[in-house]
């Protein structure tokens, strides 16, 4: 299932386990207060502090943490794009019959990249398209260095190969980036501790015949929103927060190289 799909549930059942446990809380310290007077309130202060800090720490680095991969994959998109028209400009450097057929190679090559990560949410076809980029990096190395061997490209091999070699490499790095994500046991203690703190906040509301609703659904919406925004930015093309626009660049270069 799409990673965001189950972390829009997950942030739905987060919601309403919030104000369950907001209410647990209350009723549980109601209870205390009944048995024990005031002092059924005191000495928690501690622990409770402790906890809200700890949910704030998680929810401030799991949301830098996200942010700073998104803007990572943005420029991962105009770094593959900057590789890509270099090394078509070095293509210049060969003779014009062996520059054709890697400029052909070239074109579709970058074709590829951009069926790719239009296909994103579709697995199998994302599989099938990374498997033709990987074919087609072959074939354009082996017509590079084909080329390379006619004495009249002597100049070029000392540019153009290190350009393609650095474009095959920034299809690997985006390709790792778009993987690397937190342990999901860090969701999973952001999901404990966020009801682990509603049920704190709960029992301090101890005493009152019943919880607001306007706060306890503020509170519950606020953190759910945020857990959900935090999985959304860890998954950039598959939410609503989208990277989609970054792949302008390899479509406007596309248009460039137009025959």
């Amino acid at each position: 299932m799409n990673p965001v799909v189950i972390g829009a549930i997950a942030a739905i059942a987060l919601m309403f386990g919030i104000m369950v446990l907001l209410d647990l809380g209350r009723r549980i310290g109601t209870s205390r207060l009944a048995r024990e007077g005031e002092s059924a309130a005191k000495g928690f202060g501690a622990i409770e502090g402790a906890i809200f800090g700890l949910l704030g720490l998680i929810l401030a680095f799991s949301f830098s943490g996200a942010l700073a991969r998104f803007d990572a994959r943005r420029h991962l998109v105009v770094e593959e794009t900057n590789r890509i028209g270099t090394a078509w400009l070095r293509l210049d450097l060969l003779p014009p019959e062996n520059r054709a057929p890697l400029q052909a190679l070239l074109r579709t090559y970058l074709d590829s990249r951009i069926t790719l990560y239009q296909n994103i949410p579709n697995r199998d076809a994302t599989t099938a398209e990374l498997a033709r980029s990987d074919a087609l990096q072959s074939e354009i190395w082996e017509a590079a260095i084909a080329a390379s061997r006619d004495p009249a490209s002597t100049p070029a091999p000392m540019l153009l190969l290190p350009a393609l070699n650095a474009m095959f490499d920034i299809r690997t790095t985006r390709t790792e980036a778009a993987r690397i994500h937190p342990p999901g046991v860090i969701f999973a203690m952001l999901g404990t501790l966020t009801l682990a703190c509603a049920l704190f906040a709960g029992y301090d509301m101890a005493g009152r015949r019943r919880l607001s609703p306007l706060h306890s659904a503020g509170f519950a919406l606020v953190l759910a929103v945020t857990v959900y925004v935090i999985v959304d930015l860890e998954f950039p093309r598959l939410g609503l927060i989208q990277v989609t626009d970054s792949d302008h660049a390899l479509v406007d270069l596309r248009k460039s190289i137009n025959p």
